[in-house]
């Protein structure tokens, strides 16, 4: 029975007549609730979702009343019960989600319940796009041997899907060789507007979504309220538990003007995410309004949505207007689909783009399309820009800066030397390229910066240029829609031509799967200690990310990676400099071969074709032979035969009906000490390893050779590898460790336990097993980046109780929570240096009982080895009440689990 809560059950029609139902927003306005109207647009479609789900238990009209009266400044302390209308998981991700889904089947079978209770309430799409890796490349063979490779290497994780697609009723899987998540999730899984047929009509409301990736924000370039949460949280939200979050600010982004010829948008994404990383928009909701928001394209808003998280803002929302509407009507959608959607955003009132001083915000950031340049970011992190003119000199001052400084502490006058390899004619520099990869969602899903890129190989090929011999290629799209719209445009033989020839379906090198290097140039880098880059169309290029050898990386957009790889060398002004020599004989520089906003264009149409889009996402099975040929296990609860891949997770061992006291933490030890920006790439990488590592070791012992280890990402659904993963990035620093002789950290997921260095895994085993617990010490905006699950699974499994922090990343600040470690941040200008704790300490956490309050205060209680004892107050960043209860219960999973069994009290 649908509530008519202030009388806003109302019909909608379309110019055809066709009509439904929908909660309206206006009419909350009519009712004198709020003045809705000058909401912004993000506020109000999540306000519609709590709405259409007020029950009077866990939604109410309190509920209602206080998001409708949001306003611009105000403490936030409310909480938002929100309830999304379906969840995106990516493989990396999913797997591990799916195992615990079947390790709840499992507990509901032990205790004589249905297993059918654990069951996805919300429609759930896991799309294959982390697994494969760049092994072969720069060869029409390379997509087939790529993906041939995956299916060997991933044909346990594979068989697992295929049992969860059989086994829960709202699981579907987008196979692997498909495209990335979010460009699926743009093309073919977004909707426009859901509905359900209540019995007395259809009900009718926005997507909305959560998903297992921090860069589901895509999305909300086309006006969709979405956002990347940790593969726990996400599972709470799949069984039935709103998304709790705290009321946010909102921040309005004005554009003004236009992008000036040669200006990308990727450009454009990396001066937003320089600017707002600047005025700190974490845990906030960022939306764009203005006119030079209404001039770009849906590709473009979605190329900057989907850089939210690099920004550190929740969502980068796009509102609603005539271009979202023919974005859906040329990716296929069905007229009577998009007459829909329109119908009912105009209902609304959400329809069309804002202008200044229509919607109140908390703060206004003003940028002027028109003062973007050329740019890149690096060699670090994503809000590290650089204009292109800057690139030469910013390199080579990082090259003798130290590491505090985001430099590679080396000697200034070795910037200039070159090595010999072993590879014939092929010697080394600092500053050489050696991957140059087309690839990640961010610039794979906008046409305009892929067509750029094979307009400008097209040209250099004419030219009679070529890639440097040293240089790994790479073509990875984010669809088959792609390489379709390039083959019948003739840019995909010039890029083939250059070396970017299609590699596979995926998020490959952005995410860590580049695949290996030459094994004699690896032997150059490590002897010579050679400071060598990757350029890359991706988000993310954080440290070891990329390649645990190649130490400077830098996002750029798809043409400027094409012509960096020409060029190959990253310590060049390519507004300047040429980029090589023409077979006539003369330089050829980037000014000669940029193409034009006109021959772009030209070639547009061929990007936005619906006959296109609905004959490649008709059927992902069709002359899919490696997809098809995967058999799976059947029924309603796994069996979890023996695997290095899969396994029944520990989260649920020793199961009890009702949860244990929370108490304080006494006498723990300290496991790792660290300093700002530690990113969930540090704490669980995804990438490669080696067999020198606790995860190869173990792997090695279960009969695993070392070719056939994979990456950290592919393995985790199984805890045993991804315990012995967690702090185990080469290029972690735990500042317990003493110096080396030349005074620069030693990296490595190392620490101490009584003054001897051994790797975290032994310490945290060694620890646990006298029943000692332990803690982490952190800086600034600790848990950046991706929404790794497994950062705070991994955390759990060591035994860390609690990390202190100077503060959080929001999805991994959560994550913590989710898996009943203590997140606790530092007071005023407290922070473990200005205490004087060097790792060698006790530490109580004191004030942790019955009466636990979200953000109270506790106390940290430090006990030097000199009898010294100090006491500071920290800030407990237990956000919620709703987590004062997942931590109470252990973690998220268990109470969703009490709840589902009917235990919960």
């Amino acid at each position: 029975m649908l509530h008519t809560l202030f009388d806003t059950l109302q019909t909608f029609s379309t110019p055809t007549g066709r009509s439904g139902r929908y909660y309206s927003l206006p009419a909350l306005e009519t009712a004198g609730v709020a003045t809705v109207s000058r909401l912004p647009v993000s506020i109000r479609i999540v306000l519609e979702a709590v709405l259409r789900h007020c029950d009077g238990r866990k939604i109410t009209e309190d509920h209602v009343r206080q998001l409708a009266g949001w306003t611009a400044n105000a403490p936030r302390t409310a909480e938002i019960p929100f309830v999304v209308a379906r969840v995106v998981l990516q493989d990396f991700t999913g797997v591990p989600l799916l195992c615990d889904l079947a390790a709840m089947r499992n507990v509901a079978a032990d205790m004589g319940k249905d297993p059918k209770l654990i069951e996805p309430l919300v429609p759930v799409d896991l799309v294959v796009d982390h697994s494969v890796q760049v092994d072969h490349y720069g060869s029409p063979l390379a997509l087939r041997q790529n993906m041939e490779l995956e299916f060997q290497r991933n044909r346990e994780r594979y068989q697992f899907m295929k049992w969860g697609m059989q086994a829960f009723d709202t699981f579907r899987v987008v196979p692997p060789g498909i495209g990335i998540v979010h460009q699926v999730n743009l093309e073919y899984l977004f909707r426009g507007v859901r509905g359900h047929d209540t019995g007395d009509g259809m009900l009718y409301y926005p997507d909305t979504l959560v998903g297992t990736d921090s860069h589901t924000t895509m999305i909300n370039g086309l006006g969709v309220v979405g956002w990347g949460v940790g593969g726990i949280e996400a599972e709470a939200g799949m069984l039935g538990q709103p998304v709790y979050l705290l009321t946010p600010d909102v921040v309005g982004v004005e554009l003004k003007g236009r992008l000036n010829e040669g200006v990308t948008a990727t450009d454009l994404v990396l001066t937003v995410t320089e600017l707002l990383r600047r005025h700190k928009v974490v845990g906030k909701f960022v939306e764009f309004f203005g006119e030079g928001t209404a001039s770009l394209t849906v590709t473009d808003r979605a190329t900057l949505a989907n850089m939210a998280p690099e920004y550190g803002a929740t969502m980068g929302f796009f509102p609603i207007d005539d271009k979202t509407v023919a974005y859906m009507r040329g990716t296929g959608r069905s007229d009577a689909e998009c007459e829909l959607f329109e119908a009912y955003f105009r209902a609304q009132q959400l329809f069309g783009v804002p202008q200044a001083g229509e919607i109140d915000y908390s703060e206004t950031v003003t940028l002027d399309l028109a003062s973007i340049v050329p740019s890149l970011a690096g060699p670090k992190r994503p809000q590290d820009r650089i204009p292109l003119s800057d690139m030469e000199d910013m390199f080579d001052r990082l090259f003798s800066r130290p590491a505090s400084e985001n430099g590679f502490g080396q000697p200034e006058a070795a910037l200039g030397t070159r090595f010999p390899t072993k590879l014939p004619g092929v010697d080394l520099g600092h500053g050489d390229i050696l991957i140059a990869a087309i690839t990640s969602c961010t610039n794979t899903s906008n046409p305009a910066v892929l067509i750029a890129a094979g307009l400008l190989a097209k040209k250099a090929v004419a030219k009679g240029l070529r890639v440097k011999p040293h240089v790994k290629t790479s073509l990875a799209p984010g669809s088959r829609v792609v390489t379709d719209y390039l083959q019948k445009a003739g840019l995909l033989e010039p890029l083939a031509e250059l070396g970017f020839a299609l590699a596979g379906y995926g998020c490959t090198t952005c995410i860590g799967n580049s695949g290996d290097l030459a094994p004699e140039l690896n032997e150059a880098i490590g002897e010579h200690n050679v400071v060598a880059a990757a350029v890359l169309s991706g988000n993310r290029n954080f440290e070891a990310r990329i390649h645990p050898n190649i130490r400077a990386n830098f996002l750029a957009s798809p043409p400027l990676v094409v012509a960096f790889a020409i060029a190959g060398r990253a310590n060049v002004d390519l507004t300047e400099n040429p980029l090589g020599t023409g077979v006539d004989g003369h330089h050829v520089y980037l000014k000669d071969i940029w193409p034009t906003s006109d021959e772009i264009a030209a070639v547009m149409p061929y990007a936005m074709d619906p006959a296109t889009f609905k004959r490649l996402y008709s059927d992902f099975t069709k002359d899919h032979d490696l997809w098809n040929e995967i058999s799976a296990p059947a029924g309603q609860v796994y069996a979890w035969p023996e695997s290095t891949y899969i396994a029944r997770p520990p989260f649920f061992e020793g199961f009890s009906p009702q949860p244990g006291a929370v108490a304080d933490i006494k006498g723990a030890r300290v496991l790792l000490m660290l300093g700002d920006s530690v990113t969930t790439d540090h704490i669980s990488p995804a990438g490669s390893f080696r067999e020198t590592t606790p995860a190869g070791q173990w792997l090695i012992a279960k009969g695993v050779a070392k070719q056939d280890f994979n990456s950290y990402g592919s393995r985790r659904g199984n805890h045993d590898v991804m315990v012995r993963g967690t702090f185990a990035n080469v290029r972690i620093r735990n500042m317990m460790l003493p110096p080396k002789q030349d005074g620069s950290r030693v990296e490595g997921g190392y620490t101490l336990l009584d003054d001897r260095q051994m790797t975290v895994f032994d310490a945290a085993m060694a620890y646990m097993a006298t029943g000692t617990p332990t803690v982490i010490f952190a800086g600034e905006e600790y848990g950046t980046g991706s929404s790794r699950d497994w950062a705070a699974k991994g955390t759990q499994l060591l035994g860390v109780r609690a990390v202190i922090a100077r503060s959080f990343e929001r999805i991994h600040r959560s994550n913590l929570v989710g898996m009943g470690v203590l997140p606790l941040q530092f007071k005023g200008q407290d922070s473990w240096e200005s205490l004087g704790f060097v790792g060698d300490e006790t530490f109580d956490v004191l004030g942790i009982d019955a009466t636990l309050k979200p953000q109270q205060d506790l106390s940290l209680v430090a006990h030097r080895r000199n009898g010294e004892r100090i006491e500071v107050p920290v800030l407990c960043r237990i956000d919620t009440p709703v987590e004062v209860d997942y931590y109470r219960h252990g973690g998220i999973l268990s109470y969703v689990l009490r709840e589902i069994l009917g235990r919960v009290q």
